[in-house]
């Protein structure tokens, strides 16, 4: 049996709220859709994302850039109707824009070339100029409409992943750079203040850091943040409508974070804020492994200590609402939400639902746990089962035993709710249901109770001020304990042994209280 960990009883830090600074999100005009809607209301209720950040703001779905002629000459007219409604529903569920600007409006490309299904154009502006007054346009109308102390705390990123060919016209890198200084002076001069940064690298692509860093020194191009992406996945193994990957160990994730400030050590941005605009172990919206109990587990640690090494760190994306790849044949279809269509809760979900009821007085921490105090005093374990991401068989049975500090009551209580592959694990139980493609209502009301953590709770005896946790973690669990102590208000006449009207010494029939048997007599 393992010694216990003794938990000091004073914070060691605190727990930043990087894991929920942002959360990433399919094309902007998803938010229109109700199923959208209902989902983010969901997640805002049970985690609270701070930001969200999706593509497509600029693509010709929003309808933002709507050139015409009239008398004999070219003219544009910008729309705001689809963003204004975005960023209503937004604010009406507490979350705030985190503003990537692009694609590339059809009308306005310089190119043919698109991405994804949906067909984002990935091609520069075949005008400099009008490309600076889409963005100062976009952005006053967002100042005038919301205020400028508002907007000012909406991070604003220019492009997307603009290394890969997939996303940026040949991967031209001086292009990207020329984008960048025409997007960063256009955005400050709506407002100096307006947070702009960039270059939202994909994985692999930390060659360009010192250009980027060398370039906005050289030009005294406005840099407030830097932005890259963090994924662990390795090639695909394509099957019909899906994808096989294998991953690399989720500590690979810590150190993409870590990479930006040790490339940018020596540059003039070597202060500037770290944000990871997109985080998740595949890069594919297809990939059934997003679906699973080993997912949470498999990120738990990182959610854990992600805020040691950036300001945020985003989770792509909230809900499979998403269709890059297409509308996907499936409730469960390896999608990277938190959650399915029609708010079926993953695994994934519950660790970030965990996290939201931790405290901030971190206490303790280990490769398998993290301890913190709440402001109220109650202690929050958060522990998982270690996962083998080579494929192996993680084996059931992972134990952890915890002396967690709770002051001088004689008793605690302790609420523990946990997911592993028995609970809280919808997708096992779509697969035993068969794997249905279009679930019935009965159908999604039983994903929907089998979706939801197991839940124990028990009273713990107190002392020295401590509780002894024994913790058995099934396969790929992961658990969160919350240990309060007890103010007992109990009244003295109460014994259990009276529950169904017997006497206090277990006879049947009077006790000898003088009220008793006279009750409705006239």
């Amino acid at each position: 049996m393992p010694e216990p960990v003794i938990v000091p009883e004073q914070p060691s830090g605190r727990l930043t709220d990087a894991w929920r600074r942002c959360v990433g999100t399919g094309r902007f005009e998803l938010a229109l859709r109700r199923d959208y809607q209902d989902s983010l209301a969901l997640v805002q209720k049970e985690i609270g994302f701070r930001h969200i950040r999706g593509h497509g703001l600029f693509c010709d779905g929003m309808g933002v850039y709507q050139p015409y002629r009239y008398q004999g000459k070219d003219h544009v007219r910008y729309g705001f109707t689809y963003l204004d409604q975005v960023v209503d529903a937004y604010l009406d569920l507490g979350v705030q824009p985190f503003l990537e600007l692009g694609f590339m409006p059809s009308a306005l490309a310089s190119g043919a070339q698109t991405v994804f299904w949906w067909q984002g154009n990935v091609t520069p502006p075949r005008s400099w100029t009008a490309w600076a007054d889409l963005v100062r346009a976009t952005l006053t109308h967002l100042v005038d409409r919301y205020g400028l102390d508002v907007v000012r705390g909406w991070p604003i990123e220019v492009w997307n992943e603009p290394n890969l060919k997939d996303f940026w016209q040949d991967a031209d890198q001086d292009a990207y750079l020329r984008l960048y200084e025409v997007t960063a002076h256009a955005v400050k001069e709506v407002d100096a203040a307006l947070q702009v940064g960039g270059p939202a690298l994909s994985p692999g692509a930390d060659q360009w850091w010192a250009p980027f860093a060398d370039f906005v020194a050289a030009r005294s191009v406005p840099v407030d943040f830097v932005s890259r992406h963090a994924y662990t996945s390795g090639p695909a193994q394509h099957v019909p409508f899906g994808v096989h990957q294998t991953l690399e160990p989720a500590s690979h994730l810590l150190e993409q974070f870590a990479a930006p400030r040790r490339h940018l050590r020596d540059t003039a941005l070597a202060d500037v804020p770290v944000h990871i605009t997109e985080f998740n172990s595949s890069y594919r919206p297809d990939n059934p492994v997003h679906d699973t109990a080993f997912h949470a587990a498999y990120l738990a640690p990182v959610l854990a200590e992600g805020g040691d090494h950036v300001d945020s760190f985003s989770y792509w994306t909230f809900s499979d609402m998403f269709e890059e790849a297409g509308v996907p044949t499936a409730l469960f279809h390896g999608g990277f939400g938190l959650l399915t269509h029609r708010q079926i809760k993953k695994p994934a979900f519950h660790l970030y639902a965990f996290m939201a009821r931790m405290g901030d007085a971190v206490l303790a921490r280990g490769d398998d746990h993290l301890v913190c105090r709440a402001a109220d005093g109650t202690v929050t374990v958060l522990a998982w089962a270690p996962v083998d991401a080579a494929g192996g068989e993680a084996p059931a049975g992972h134990r952890l035993r915890l002396s967690v500090p709770v002051g001088g009551a004689r008793s605690a209580f302790a609420l523990r709710s946990s997911v592993s592959e028995e609970a809280g694990n919808a997708w096992a139980a779509w697969a035993e249901l068969g794997r249905p493609a279009s679930p019935t209502e009965r159908q999604l009301s039983v994903l929907r109770e089998a979706a939801e953590p197991s839940r124990r709770h028990s009273s713990l005896p107190v002392a020295d001020g401590r509780v002894e946790l024994d913790l058995v973690l099934d396969r790929h669990e992961v658990t969160l304990v919350e240990v309060s102590a007890v103010v007992d208000e109990t009244p003295p006449w109460w014994d259990e042994r009276r529950l169904l009207g017997l006497a206090a010494d277990g006879t049947n029939g009077a006790d000898g209280d003088e009220n008793s048997g006279t009750e409705g007599q006239g």
